[in-house]
């Protein structure tokens, strides 16, 4: 995935999310090839372990939360940190889901540093899939997988019978964007419903 350079401070995700059952994902997948840019090479594939760490503090302070992903496929390639705020308030009407987001590369011990810190692993995923790209658009279509042994993230299995796909964009605040994202995203419909969801209120039950 994609590392922020220059000033990380008004970086913003915009990002869409859905689902589609595995028996239909190469009709997804090919939908996906004749709409992005990497018509003759194929989309990128990746095989990634991704480790969510929490920092928990008193109860009326909300626990810090980031995620440390590194490359299963290519173990030469830097490890990832990111972090993503709070989804921004505003207009209920905007097409896409929005926050502020960074990620950068680090060296392996970042997980012994973390520790360090007061952060505790809460949970861990393999995603295996692909990535297309439409111009500053992505879009990944992966397999989520449960850890059945930390100490070899190569075990796993998978948690359903679905696939997660993603539309996303990482830059500066433009109202452009989310118009180019929901365009996009009704290219693919009917076969995948990309909406924009908030995951912490999911979990509030709201």
């Amino acid at each position: 995935m994609d590392v922020l350079r220059g000033n990380q401070s008004n970086v913003q995700e915009y990002l869409l999310q859905g689902s589609i059952l595995e028996t239909n994902r190469e009709m997804l997948l090919h939908r996906l090839n004749g709409l992005c840019d990497m018509v003759d090479t194929g989309p990128e594939k990746f095989h990634d372990h991704e480790m969510v760490f929490v920092l928990r503090g008193p109860t009326a302070i909300p626990s810090v939360v980031l995620s440390v992903r590194r490359a299963l496929d290519h173990a030469e390639n830097p490890w990832h940190i990111r972090y993503v705020g709070p989804v921004e308030v505003g207009d209920r009407n905007r097409p896409t889901l929005m926050r502020s987001c960074i990620d950068v590369g680090v060296s392996e011990n970042i997980r012994q540093f973390l520790g360090e810190m007061g952060f505790a692993l809460d949970y861990e995923y393999v995603s295996r899939g692909y990535i297309f790209r439409k111009g500053r658009l992505k879009v990944t279509v992966s397999k989520l997988n449960k850890v059945l042994n930390s100490s070899n993230p190569e075990h796993f299995e998978p948690m359903s019978s679905s696939c997660l796909v993603e539309l996303s964009v990482v830059a500066p605040y433009q109202d452009q964007i989310q118009e180019d994202m929901k365009n996009f995203a009704e290219q693919l419909k009917p076969l995948v419903n990309l909406e924009k969801i908030d995951h912490r209120r999911l979990q509030q039950g709201i």
